[in-house]
């Protein structure tokens, strides 16, 4: 099991940072008692839990009981499990920055800078107990997310997770789609007597879709625009990618183009999830 302590200063990117481990896989809990640290390693050890990375989110909110954190790396290390700390740091000014921008309290004292002090005291202990310390003061999302990848991904080669869904316009757009392609203007199935009640998973409908040469340019035209499109979402920090795929009543022409950008993307070695919303829809 890899188990991760996330801490460090108030404002220095812990939420940010615990985003990044649950898109690496990660079960994250944020803010949790340190006494109840031991009870869950305990829990995520359990034969047929399916948790095998933790990433635990523990800051200066926990006031008195965060020295209790002493005795839950005890109860780890009691346990054979293997853990690290992130510590995040960052300079007072960009603190106060972030503070005023962001119009919140220091979680220690009404007065920021004096709050930011005592915290620094306060943290001292588990800073120079750290794995990592990390200063997030110069750094942009990406390249924080690029340093956890970098330390915590064996396979360095870890990046974007693709939605492939196809929808009908009748029924909305999808509310998370990064991407939405409007395939309408494509031969339409559902006036094609034998063909109306299947839809794009069955192989007459697609067959007819795709035999027109649009539909096939209009394909190859947009695989490859993901193609290129790709590696350029990855590489501005993005790990998840929704693209909406919709004609009418999305039963059958977009259902076809969905599986075709499927194909195209997998075997290009893309990693990829591929849903119908409405494919069941009357």
């Amino acid at each position: 099991m890899q188990f991760v302590i996330v801490t460090g200063m108030s404002g220095a990117g812990k939420s940010t940072l615990l985003s990044i481990f649950e898109d690496l896989g990660y079960y994250c809990v944020d803010n949790l008692p340190p006494k109840l640290v031991q009870n869950l390693a305990d829990l995520c050890a359990e034969a047929g839990s399916g948790i095998d990375k933790v990433a635990l989110g523990i800051d200066i909110r926990g006031q008195k009981r965060f020295h209790d954190l002493i005795a839950g790396f005890r109860a780890l290390e009691f346990r054979h499990i293997n853990y690290s700390i992130v510590f995040l740091e960052s300079s007072d000014n960009v603190l106060l920055t972030r503070y005023k921008e962001t119009r919140r309290s220091h979680p220690l004292n009404s007065d920021i800078a004096l709050g930011i002090a005592e915290e620094r005291e306060r943290l001292a202990f588990i800073k120079e107990r750290a794995t990592y310390i990390i200063d997030t003061s110069m750094l942009l999302v990406r390249q924080f997310r690029e340093k956890i990848i970098d330390i915590y991904v064996d396979n360095k080669d870890f990046g974007l997770m693709v939605h492939v869904q196809s929808f009908g316009f009748k029924y909305g757009l999808p509310m998370l789609a990064d991407l939405v392609f409007d395939v309408r203007f494509l031969p339409n199935p559902f006036y094609v007597k034998d063909l109306k009640a299947l839809t794009g998973l069955d192989e007459p409908v697609r067959s007819y879709v795709m035999e027109s040469e649009i539909s096939q340019k209009f394909l190859k035209d947009l695989g490859d625009m993901l193609l290129f499109l790709l590696p350029h979402y990855l590489a501005e920090g993005k790990n998840q990618l929704v693209v909406a795929i919709g004609c009418t009543g999305g039963k059958h022409r977009s259902v076809s183009i969905a599986r075709g950008i499927h194909e195209i993307l997998q075997a290009a070695g893309h990693s990829l999830v591929i849903n119908h919303r409405d494919v069941e829809k009357a």
